[in-house]
C-alpha cells in the first residue's frame, strides 16, 4: 500500500469509530471509556481520544459524577435539523389550510435553501429565487452581512420588470422586512402576483420556514393586503408556538 494512502485510511477509520461511539451511546443512554472500548473492540485511549474529539465539539458530555459519556447537544441539534423540513410540513399544514380558507387565498409554506425558497406545504416542491419572493426575502432578512453579501454577489436575476436587481435596494427592503416582521411582493417573481409572508421561528428563535399568503394582483394588493397582515401573524405564531418557540416580552 502507497505511504500516502495510509493517513487517508486512519482518518476514515476514526470517523468510522467515531460515529459507532455515537450510535453506541444513542442506543445505550450513557457509558463508560472501558465500558465503549469493550463494546466496539477498540483500545481505550484510541476510545479516550476520539470521545475528547466528540466533546470538544459537543457531540458529546460526561457526567462529572459517574465518569460516563452521552450524546451531547450538537448531535441532538443534528438530528433535529434532518427533520426538520417533515417536521415542519406535518406542523403547518392544518395551521395553513385553516387561514387558507379563512383568508380565501393561496397558503404555502417555504424553507431555505442556498439561493431559493423551497415549498413545502402545497406546490411542493416548487423553488424560487430568494431575492424575488416574499418568503426568500424573509430569510435574507435573517442572514448575517457576510451570507448576504456572498448570495448577492453573483448578481440578481430579473424575473419580471418589477423585481428588486439592485444591490442596495434590496438591503433597503430587507432592513424594512427585519422593522415590519414581514415581507411583500408585489409581481416580483410572477406577473400578476402579489404575496405576504412572515417567520416561522423555532425554539432558539432562528427562521425555521415562512409562511406565506398570495394571490393575483387585481384581489391582493398594497390595499388589500393589510388585512391579511393580522390572521396570519396569528397563523405563524401559532406554528412558530408548535415548533418550540416562545416569544419573549
Amino acid at each position: 500500500m502507497p505511504t500516502g494512502d495510509r493517513p487517508r485510511l486512519s482518518a476514515v477509520q476514526s470517523v468510522d469509530r467515531a460515529v459507532s461511539i455515537l450510535e453506541m451511546l444513542a442506543e445505550f443512554g450513557a457509558a463508560g471509556v472501558t465500558e465503549i472500548a469493550s463494546e466496539l473492540a477498540v483500545n481505550k485511549s484510541t476510545v479516550f481520544r476520539l470521545l475528547m474529539t466528540l466533546e470538544a465539539r459537543g457531540l458529546v458530555v460526561q457526567d462529572s459524577e459517574r465518569g460516563k459519556y452521552r450524546v451531547g447537544r450538537t448531535a441532538v441539534l443534528l438530528a433535529a435539523g434532518a427533520s426538520k423540513v417533515r417536521d415542519i410540513v406535518a406542523v403547518s399544514r392544518p395551521v395553513s389550510h385553516e387561514l387558507a380558507a379563512s383568508v380565501g387565498e393561496t397558503v404555502s409554506v417555504a424553507v431555505p435553501d442556498g439561493a431559493e425558497a423551497v415549498t413545502t406545504v402545497d406546490h411542493v416542491g416548487t423553488r424560487a429565487s430568494l431575492h424575488a419572493t416574499a418568503a426568500g426575502k424573509v430569510f435574507l432578512a435573517e442572514m448575517t452581512s457576510t451570507e448576504l453579501d456572498a448570495l448577492i454577489a453573483p448578481g440578481l436575476t430579473a424575473h419580471t420588470s418589477a423585481t428588486i436587481t439592485d444591490a442596495a435596494e434590496l438591503q433597503e427592503q430587507l432592513a424594512l422586512v427585519r422593522k415590519l416582521g414581514y415581507a411583500t411582493t408585489y409581481e416580483e417573481y410572477e406577473v400578476g402576483l402579489t404575496a405576504l409572508a412572515m417567520p416561522i421561528r423555532t425554539l432558539g428563535g432562528g427562521v425555521i420556514a415562512a409562511l406565506t399568503i398570495s394571490g393575483p394582483s387585481f384581489r391582493a394588493n398594497e390595499r388589500t393586503l393589510p388585512q391579511f397582515l393580522a390572521p396570519l401573524e396569528a397563523a405563524a405564531a401559532k406554528i412558530s408556538w408548535r415548533c418550540g418557540y416562545v416569544k419573549r416580552g
